[in-house]
């Protein structure tokens, strides 16, 4: 490259130069020429870095032998490691035993727990209103990089916003102003049964799980 003249400008610029402007390691660029010219060294198929001391055919031999001679079948990659390091002194480092019990297909076979079945599509709708609320609290940012909690309580029957508080804290008080309002929307007063017989959703929260908000919720 370093002979080779730019069309555009009618000079000549070294591979150095051009490597640093794409951004492109010059190492890259040689092993890229030597590869059409088909020149290129074949890469190293071993593992790289300094040689174990126990090569991979030793350990992959005495991983087998280990096997065999053990009145269990289908073992674990632990107690293949343990034993090598034990009765044989073999020095080796677990996750290397993983790997070649893995590559050649020595580990125990095991089967996945089965999950119950869940036909749960995460959505609850009821067929009638004020049958089941939800409520829950997050923190939103503000245009003067502050955050404040924002409280809502939600109908399950047409996702509606019926009760909503916004302030700097996020305790049981504040939580209990959201559903106070949706009481207040839906059955015009806060009396003791005013929204009697209507469910309410929310996750484990302090403010929720709090005793004023409990006692107060169920009265």
């Amino acid at each position: 490259m370093a002979g080779s003249v730019s069309p555009a400008t009618g000079r000549a610029y070294g591979v150095a130069r051009v490597c640093a402007v794409w951004g492109v390691p010059r190492s890259s660029f040689y092993l890229a020429r030597q590869a059409a010219q088909g020149l290129a060294p074949a890469r190293p198929t071993g593992r790289r870095g300094p040689k174990p001391a126990v090569p991979d055919t030793a350990l992959r031999a005495a991983i087998r032998a280990d096997l065999a001679r053990s009145p269990w079948s289908g073992e674990g990659h632990r107690k293949v490691w343990a034993r090598l390091r034990v009765r044989d002194g073999l020095r080796i480092a677990r996750k290397r035993v993983l790997r070649l019990m893995r590559e050649n297909a020595l580990l125990s076979p095991h089967r996945a727990r089965p999950r119950p079945a869940d036909d749960h599509d995460r959505k609850i709708i009821t067929d009638a209103p004020n049958v089941m609320w939800a409520i829950d609290g997050t923190q939103v940012a503000t245009v003067r990089n502050s955050k404040v909690w924002l409280f809502a309580t939600v109908e399950h029957w047409n996702a509606e916003a019926l009760g909503w508080h916004v302030s700097k804290r996020g305790t049981r008080r504040e939580a209990l102003q959201a559903m106070g309002m949706a009481v207040r929307q839906q059955f015009g007063h806060l009396g003791r049964d005013a929204a009697r017989g209507v469910q309410l959703r929310h996750d484990h929260g302090s403010c929720f799980m709090a005793e004023d908000f409990q006692n107060q919720t169920r009265a």
